[in-house]
């Protein structure tokens, strides 16, 4: 699976601290084998942010992300606590 991090992406996770940077690096590994493994918690995203998706870092992170191209390649959107879905 091919991922693209977009800028918003990028500097979000640059202020993340160093342990959830290492937790989304190990979730970005188990989502690249299966989008959809439980433990990571893929889930579609209702109401505004209908189009988008999310992932579990963990209890409070979450990555947000939009499927391209049928589910072969995805683009990161967000990562962050629950507010970043406002």
């Amino acid at each position: 699976m091919e991922i693209e991090y977009s800028s918003h992406f990028r500097r979000a996770y640059s202020k993340l601290e160093i342990v959830i940077q290492k937790k989304a690096e190990t979730v970005e590994r188990l989502f690249r084998k299966n989008p959809f493994d439980p433990r990571i918690d893929t889930h579609k995203l209702k109401g505004k942010l209908k189009p988008w998706w999310s992932l579990s870092v963990d209890y409070h992170n979450r990555i947000v992300f939009k499927f391209v191209k049928a589910h072969s390649k995805v683009v990161f959107l967000d990562v962050g606590h629950h507010d970043i879905y406002r």
